[in-house]
């Protein structure tokens, strides 16, 4: 996409009985009924050799929420705002976009 890269990122998170101070253990149980929040993020890279964020979205909400499904579409609205990010083409301007010459007296 020559406007840039768009990344989207969905993580489901779920709470373990490991502390969070304590040495990294990677067989932590899982706790059972808790929260398991579910992360969604959304980046628009330019396309430069050291890319920028030209916009972004994060949100983490609990998997369990009434409104699960309200929460849902407006994160998928808030994701394709972003990747839409630097499509416009009214709101940038690269140098050599447009070129002018000066015609020959007819």
């Amino acid at each position: 996409d020559p406007s840039g890269t768009f990344i989207q990122l969905r993580v489901s998170l779920v709470q373990t009985a490991c502390r969070k101070r304590g040495p990294q253990r990677h067989n932590c149980r899982t706790v059972e009924n808790r929260r398991k929040p579910t992360c969604l993020a959304c980046y628009k890279f330019d396309g430069g050799d050291v890319p920028k964020v030209l916009d972004k979205y994060q949100n983490c909400g609990p998997s369990h929420h009434l409104a699960v499904k309200e929460i849902k579409q407006r994160d998928e609205a808030e994701c394709r705002a972003v990747e839409e990010a630097g499509k416009s083409m009214d709101t940038l301007y690269l140098p050599g976009m447009y070129a002018f010459s000066k015609g020959l007296p007819a």
